[in-house]
């Protein structure tokens, strides 16, 4: 059987590819964490309950915006960004929180559009659309790149160059 590490630094050396996948675990990761956390408060399962402040719910699409302004933020700065010594740690990191915060922040999509809590009815089926859309470009940018740039099938503006 290979080495993990050995397959992994082999298909990943390139920081942009490793990013793209680290954000699509980080995505695909918290967007099922959210939806069976959502399931749960709904049933009445476990510890979880809804956040709540003076009386007003948070809905958890707010920790995602503030993720994303933060990361924004550290990225307008380059903090996080760079295959450099020191740097590469940071960058996995941002990586993989850019994952976390886009799923929180599109897992209630519907949301955006209707401005009511519309999560658990028809309406809120957008949430689930935008989602499966997104996941599906990071997964294909992680996974396919290469793979589709071989094959002739990557879009011109997509192709990365040749070393």
């Amino acid at each position: 059987m290979p080495d993990f590490g050995d397959v992994y630094h082999r298909h990943f050396e390139d920081p942009r590819r490793e990013r793209a996948l680290l954000s699509a675990i980080g995505f695909t990761t918290t967007f099922a964490t959210a939806r069976g956390v959502t399931h749960a408060i709904r049933a009445g399962v476990g510890p979880f309950h809804n956040f709540s402040e003076g009386g007003t719910h948070i809905h958890h699409s707010t920790f995602g915006i503030f993720g994303l302004l933060g990361l924004g933020y550290a990225w307008t700065y380059r903090w996080g960004l760079g295959p450099q010594p020191g740097r590469r740690v940071p960058s996995r990191v941002t990586a993989a929180l850019y994952g976390v915060a886009s799923a929180l922040t599109l897992d209630e999509f519907a949301l955006w559009l209707d401005l009511e809590d519309d999560y658990w009815n028809k309406r809120g089926r957008k949430s689930i659309d935008a989602v499966a859309i997104f996941a599906g470009l990071l997964t294909i940018g992680a996974a396919g790149g290469p793979a589709l740039q071989e094959l002739g099938l990557l879009p011109k503006l997509f192709k990365r160059k040749s070393d």
